[in-house]
Formats: C-alpha cells, structure tokens, sequence
C-alpha cells in the first residue's frame, strides 16, 4: 500500500497497513545510525545488528521486509549471512552494501542471491530509492495510487480531507483529522502518549499529555459515537484503532 505524507513524501506501508520494515547489518556504529535515521524518516520500523550471528537472530524475530546487508562483519562474510537468512526468510530483498567496488565482488553479491548492490561511500538517497524498489518488486508492500486510509468500515481520504464511517460522513477539526490519521496508518498498533504528541502536535510542542487524551474523547464521540468502538485504550501503554467487532 502508499499513502502521501503531509510533507508530500510517498509511504511505503505493508498491506495490512502497518510499516515496512528494515533490518539493517553493518559493524560501523555511525554507518547503522545513519542509514536508520534515514529510513525512520520514511516511516520505516529499524532494527539493527553489527555482526551475522545477530543478523540471523533479529531477523528470525523482527521478520524484515528487507535487509541492508554489509558485506564484511566481525564473524562472517555477508554471502554467509545471506545464505543463513535465506533459510529463515527466502524471499525478503537483500541490498549488500559494501567497500567493495569490483566487479568480481558484484557478480559474487547477485549470483550468490543479493537483490542489489550500493558501494561505500554510498548516497542515503540512493540506499532509500533500491530499498523501495525492492520492496515493491518483491511484492512486501501493495502498491496503490490513491490516498485512501480503510480500517473496517471507517475510510480517510487524505487528499480531499473527508472522513466516513459505514458511509456517513464524519466532519473532524485539521487536529482530529491528523490525529486520527495517525491512528488509521498504524491499525492495531498500540501507540503511545509520547508517539502520538510527536507525530500530531510535534516536538516544539508546549502543552502536557492530557491533550492527547483529551483529542481521544473528542474522536470517539465523532467515530465511535452509536456504533460499536474502533478506538482503544491500552491503560499505560496507550491508544489503538481496529475493526470492530462483527
């Protein structure tokens, strides 16, 4: 699935509506801080790992929807990670990323399953353009023009800014309607107090807490209100939104 972003960025989501996901493998600190920062901005879930041994159990766990895979780490090659995380994941998208630029090396990359192949010092633009178009080759995100948000029977258009819900049209304020965006792009994720302020109100933000609480109450009498609850509260975790149920 896509969705355009406030800031006009397409967003790349799996195709229940949740983020994408990268693992990201290298033994350079700053190299895993970079690419991360880069690829959260896309609106990515990271995890990272600086060795294969870690590599192979993260993936096991996070279920990446692809893999930024350094070639050279501390206890094994990249080819051997690669093979091991194919056992695990044999279809997830591999882009190796390396100091290596001969062509030997490449060859060795692709023939031995790699997707793709950027070389140090590499652009973070160019890293994010691979990882999208592997991702959507392999099928890990559906690909869809308009920008329409659907959980259950509750539907947001992001260009023209209207809300339904079972067909009725549902008139929010530009803070609600954020608000609730956020909500409806993360479906079934618990999000937090602190998640929600950053995202909707930004970091700049002066105000407490209990406006997120308060914006809540004011969702729920317009989403909610008559027919059986989407929007949840997780006490001391935070809120979700969901179908509800039949």
């Amino acid at each position: 699935m896509t969705t355009i972003s406030p800031q006009g960025r397409t967003e790349l989501l799996r195709p229940d509506g949740s983020p994408v996901r990268v693992l990201v493998v290298d033994d350079e600190p700053s190299i895993t801080e970079l690419l991360s920062m880069a690829l959260r901005y896309e609106g990515w879930q990271i995890r990272t790992a600086g060795d294969g041994t870690g590599a192979v159990h993260t993936a096991r766990d996070f279920r990446p929807d692809a893999v930024v895979l350094d070639m050279m780490l501390p206890d094994m090659d990249g080819l051997t990670v690669l093979g091991r995380l194919r056992r695990e994941l044999p279809d997830v998208p591999v882009l190796f990323l390396t100091a290596k630029d001969a062509v030997e090396d490449r060859i060795a990359g692709l023939t031995a399953g790699g997707d793709d192949y950027v070389t140090k010092p590499f652009s973070l633009e160019e890293v994010v353009a691979r990882l999208r178009g592997l991702i959507r080759r392999t099928g890990a995100a559906d690909r869809r023009s308009e920008s329409l948000l659907v959980v259950g029977d509750l539907t947001l258009d992001e260009d023209s800014h209207e809300v339904t819900r079972g067909g009725d049209s549902i008139h929010l304020t530009a803070t609600e309607f954020e608000l609730l965006r956020f909500l409806m792009r993360n479906p079934r994720r618990v999000l937090s107090k602190a998640q929600i302020l950053d995202r909707v109100w930004s970091y700049d933000f002066g105000g407490q807490a209990n406006v997120v609480e308060l914006y809540i109450s004011y969702l729920r009498r317009k989403i909610d209100a008559g027919r059986e609850p989407m929007i949840h509260t997780r006490r001391g975790a935070g809120y979700l939104i969901k179908p509800a149920a039949s």
